[in-house]
């Protein structure tokens, strides 16, 4: 199974946590978006969006978008292990319901206002951040903060989803661009638990840190 992805990416570390998570392995492909190897015309073939995480299976089937490859690899990967996969990714459809909340909070709010934040300052020419959106991405903490309150994770429950893995990927990038996390007391507490128990947590913090260079090259 080949993965383009970017180890400082984010979304390609949820991926990776999850595929750990099944039991899955997966062929890296170091895909370099600054050399532009995601304009390739062998890689547009793969995927016209030129994003990544791209997942190829074995037999050819094509995926992009980090939160549908997780719930992909769960729904394929987890058939023989019906209890595994309960844990993941629940068939009740409220607490599924939840779970997909979450993972749509993290593309849409959570993450997205990181981005919108951090990306000027990193990839693009400002040097301050925008004081409106710093307190656009706050909210987004706030909220999750709010998520968190008695619960030991993001969507309930007595084990970590996929939407743990999700967010997780996205909390140590705050943490990798210098954000200080323990003003959000629920949050401080999930992201030292969860980051002691999922599979391939090790691999999310030497991402998150290879993101961070960005931040100290700046």
């Amino acid at each position: 199974m080949d993965f383009y992805y970017l180890p400082g990416s984010a979304p390609c570390r949820a991926v990776q946590m999850t595929a750990a998570a099944v039991g899955v392995e997966l062929n890296l492909k170091l895909t370099d978006l600054m050399k532009g190897e995601h304009m390739k015309p062998e890689f547009l073939k793969l995927n016209p969006q030129h994003c990544i995480p791209t997942l190829v299976d074995e037999d050819g089937f094509v995926l992009w978008e980090s939160r549908a490859i997780q719930i992909y690899l769960v729904e394929k990967y987890c058939a023989h292990d019906p209890a595994l996969a309960e844990r993941l990714y629940p068939g009740d459809p409220r607490r599924r319901a939840v779970v997909h909340q979450r993972l749509f909070f993290d593309v849409a709010i959570l993450y997205q206002r990181f981005a919108e934040y951090y990306y000027p300052q990193i990839f693009g020419k400002k040097v301050a951040g925008d004081p409106d959106r710093l307190r656009s991405m706050e909210q987004a903490l706030e909220f999750l903060n709010t998520f968190l309150e008695g619960e030991r994770f993001v969507a309930g429950g007595d084990d970590p989803t996929i939407a743990d893995f999700s967010i997780l990927a996205s909390i140590a990038t705050f943490e990798a661009a210098g954000y200080d996390l323990r003003r959000y007391e629920n949050i401080h507490r999930w992201y030292e638990q969860t980051g002691k128990i999922v599979p391939a947590a090790d691999k999310n913090l030497a991402g998150a840190k290879i993101f961070g260079l960005y931040f100290k090259q700046k």
